[in-house]
């Protein structure tokens, strides 16, 4: 929507902080996304592409295809009972960059072109995950509690970071769909815990925001979330018989800088990254390993992607 002109040639336009551009986001959406931290495109991604992605998935889930270095997270209450196999056992897989299948999803145009018009042109990936909710599995397992992405991620800005994510299915919340407190991307990151109850590594979440209105993103096959990283979200359980899977990836500006979490709240999680770093025979600092797991998609070679001493 071009800007309004008044008769003194003054352009009037809207001033938009958490968008960069109008590439692929009206105004409205654009606001929209301003206004409450997240916007939900309606059937951006083809259902023949997420069938693809899914039998990869089942694929790893079966040992028929290797899984190199992607982490694959299984239900620990299922795997300890040793009810639960394949498909059956496997909530999370991580790191699927640099899989020739599914790195189709994080450079889809479709997808790239919007989050280009919300941190600007040079995108880089920096993390991904194929997220599936097994049917009968523990509600403590089966949930991701509140919680902002940014805890996880060593660079800034904030604003120049945004998350994909898209149903593979109808997702509701029978079978546990997202949940986000609009407008919460305006506050400040806060402190994460592992919650009570909650067994699911690396599954932290805030404390004391359980009162907080939230909005239930109920999606069909194909729509697809953009959120920002400070908004509050989760996701509930799975308490149908059925699967629910979702394909995500986060991406940052390759003009993002890092940052040392040492001595902040994000230090209990680059601890538990580089420990598990650690069991695996390599020592090395929580900022390199996002920079090794990371590829860019659009546009140019930032200082996010410099290796060596750079961090």
């Amino acid at each position: 929507m071009p800007c309004s002109e008044t008769s003194l040639t003054i352009n009037i336009c809207p001033v938009f902080k958490y968008t960069a551009s109008n590439r692929a986001l009206t105004n409205e959406q654009r606001q929209f996304y301003e206004d409450n931290g997240f916007i939900i495109i309606r059937g951006l991604v083809s259902p023949a592409d997420l069938d693809r992605y899914q039998q990869r998935f089942i694929d790893f889930c079966d040992g028929k295809v290797d899984k190199g270095g992607m982490t694959v997270m299984k239900d620990l209450s299922l795997l300890k009972e040793g009810k639960a196999k394949g498909e059956y056992l496997v909530n999370k897989i991580q790191e699927f960059l640099y899989d020739d299948v599914l790195f189709d999803y994080a450079k889809d145009p479709k997808i790239v072109e919007v989050v280009a018009s919300i941190i600007g042109d040079n995108v880089t990936a920096v993390h991904s995950m194929l997220i599936n909710k097994p049917p009968d599995a523990h509600e403590a397992t089966s949930k991701h509690p509140l919680h902002q992405d940014l805890h996880y991620f060593p660079f800034r800005p904030a604003d120049k970071i945004c998350a994909s994510w898209t149903a593979m299915e109808r997702i509701d919340e029978k079978n546990g769909c997202l949940f986000a407190v609009p407008g919460s991307h305006k506050l400040e990151l806060y402190a994460h815990v592992y919650p009570d109850a909650l067994t699911n590594k690396a599954y932290h979440g805030v404390i004391g925001f359980d009162d907080k209105p939230k909005v239930m993103m109920i999606m069909e096959k194909g729509d697809t979330a953009f959120f920002h990283p400070i908004l509050l979200h989760g996701s509930g359980p799975n308490l149908t018989k059925g699967f629910r899977k979702a394909i995500s990836v986060h991406y940052a500006s390759s003009d993002c800088h890092f940052i040392d979490v040492k001595g902040t709240t994000q230090q209990n999680i680059a601890d538990e990254v580089e420990a598990i770093a650690k069991k695996r025979g390599i020592s090395v600092d929580y900022r390199v390993i996002w920079k090794m797991k990371s590829r860019l998609v659009a546009g140019q070679l930032g200082k996010f992607n410099e290796m060596g001493s750079k961090i």
